[in-house]
């Protein structure tokens, strides 16, 4: 409905796809994500005082807007999942430092200060989903920033290890809205076809950020101090302040449209003007659903729990690893402080080698199919051209790695295995991203949630005792275990392509 009272017809807010593409029914999840509640009856459409979309080619609808406006709100968005993730790593060349500063010698200490940051990402999401679908994206995205500059002034002044552990937990937390709702933006504005790209340029943040943190980190910190890390990240996020003040839009569409009903009844003088997404439950009621959501997704969908524990335990991997770099290039090759930045090179270019890869090539078949006028399915995402090879990568990388570095192999050979590792761990979790999209579009921030949890937990907890495993099997033994756990998730995906649209029919949780 416009001012003058018109009716409009009712387009919805999520690409057009065949019903298989979904794991539910299309109008029971676009009620539970508006907040309606699905035993009572939904507005009259043909209420005169229901505000809906002018038409299906209205320009405020998100679907609807140009490529350049879609395209900027990806690249902010993609920019803040760089940002965020630096503060995970980008001072873990500067550790031992930082011990000495502080007189502190435990290991585990040293592992924690760095794997605190991780459980910010784990328990933020749970908060920052249901948030988004009660106040909308881009409030969270601008909160969330201005916390997190505040939190990485802390760290900058932190003067012992408590101090600098509790403002890292902060950043974590408030540098997880980016990572956990950056995928729900997505799929407010992409059509299926084009989402895979668009995934690509934001799924790379989360895991490029810390590989390349260190880089800088090295040298900035043998140069300046471990301070400057954080006052770096705080004029990098600062930035981004004003950028998405004046360029980031909201993407969601109830909030869009409730947004437009209260212009209206300004316009029109008509208190009873309601949206045509606005719910009948309270806040309070809707923020209660929507907050257990990532966990039912995780708990009782098994396509959801199985995919998010691949990527948790590669995730887990790679941090373990990149705990390894400071003291196996330093102690085994001789690398300077400034130069060990550098170790961690190999794996940023292995995922951005795996974004280049995937992020065309499914979006290629995506296209090919709807070309032939076949119905898109989202087992397409995980086809095993795609999952194979990257699930057999990952264990390849980690045994160059481990029994070069054992040998004492020419320190080229080691960072090519983590070029070979992190190119697989990019491809798993982009297919996996992108699969559990398609499966549960109106519901991606709470699938990404889900898939946060469990991988930041693992990323957080696993190098606490990995460290404690390289001394007891040494990295060649060590680096083998974690090989043989990486190839025995290989069928998963395999699993799903052949089943996966049974097993969605028959775990259908009522979300």
């Amino acid at each position: 409905m416009t001012a003058d009272g018109t009716e409009k017809e009712y387009v919805p807010t999520v690409p057009d796809m065949d019903s298989s593409t979904v794991g539910s029914n299309l109008e029971h999840e676009q009620d539970v994500e508006a907040g309606l509640d699905v035993h009572e009856t939904k507005p009259d459409e043909n209420d005169p005082n229901v505000v809906d979309w002018d038409g299906p080619d209205d320009p405020e609808n998100p679907m609807n807007w140009t490529d350049n406006k879609k395209w900027l709100n990806v690249g902010i968005l993609s920019v803040m999942t760089v940002v965020t993730p630096l503060g995970s790593s980008m001072f873990a060349p500067g550790i031992r430092g930082i011990m000495i500063q502080f007189h502190e010698t435990s290991s585990t200490v040293a592992t924690f200060l760095v794997s605190v940051y991780i459980l910010g990402f784990a328990f933020g999401p749970l908060l920052v989903a249901p948030l988004s679908e009660i106040f909308g994206r881009r409030p969270l995205y601008m909160f969330g920033n201005l916390l997190f500059v505040v939190f990485s002034v802390g760290a900058a002044l932190s003067n012992g290890i408590g101090m600098l552990m509790a403002f890292r937990l902060l950043m974590g937390l408030a540098g997880s809205v980016p990572v956990t709702i950056g995928s729900g933006s997505i799929a407010d504005v992409m059509p299926v076809e084009k989402r895979g790209g668009a995934m690509a340029a934001w799924a790379l943040g989360p895991l490029l950020g810390p590989c390349i943190g260190p880089i800088a980190g090295g040298y900035l910190i043998e140069a300046a101090g471990w301070r400057w890390v954080y006052w770096l990240i705080v004029i990098l996020s600062g930035l981004l302040i004003p950028l998405s003040y004046f360029f980031l839009l909201e993407t969601f569409a109830p909030i869009i449209l409730e947004h437009k009903t209260l212009r209206l009844r300004k316009e029109t003088g008509n208190p009873q003007l309601r949206s045509k997404l606005s719910g009948r439950l309270t806040p309070k009621e809707q923020f209660k659903h929507a907050i257990i959501r990532p966990m039912k997704l995780l708990l009782l969908t098994p396509i959801v729990t199985l995919m998010a524990l691949y990527v948790a335990i590669t995730y887990g991997i790679l941090y373990l690893l990149i705990t390894t770099f400071s003291f196996v290039y330093t102690e085994h090759y001789g690398f300077g402080e400034g130069d060990s930045g550098l170790t961690f090179l190999p794996a940023g270019l292995g995922m951005m080698l795996g974004v280049v890869g995937f992020g065309q090539l499914t979006d290629r078949m995506v296209k090919r199919n709807q070309a032939k006028g076949v119905a898109h399915r989202p087992e397409v995402r995980i086809a095993p051209a795609f999952t194979i090879p990257c699930g057999v990568a990952l264990p390849i990388g980690l045994f160059i790695y481990g029994w070069t570095v054992e040998f004492g192999v020419h320190w080229i050979v080691p960072m090519l295995g983590v070029l070979i590792f992190s190119s697989g761990l990019m491809g798993i979790m982009f297919c996996a991203q992108n699969y559990l999209l398609d499966i549960y579009p109106l519901y991606a921030a709470s699938t990404t949630a889900a898939m946060a949890v469990l991988r930041s937990l693992l990323g957080a907890l696993l190098p606490l005792g990995g460290l404690e495993m390289y001394n007891a099997l040494g990295l060649g033994w060590g680096n083998s275990l974690l090989g043989f756990i990486s190839l025995a998730l290989v069928p998963i995906p395999l699993v799903f392509f052949i089943f996966g649209e049974r097993i969605r029919s028959r775990f259908n949780p009522q979300l």
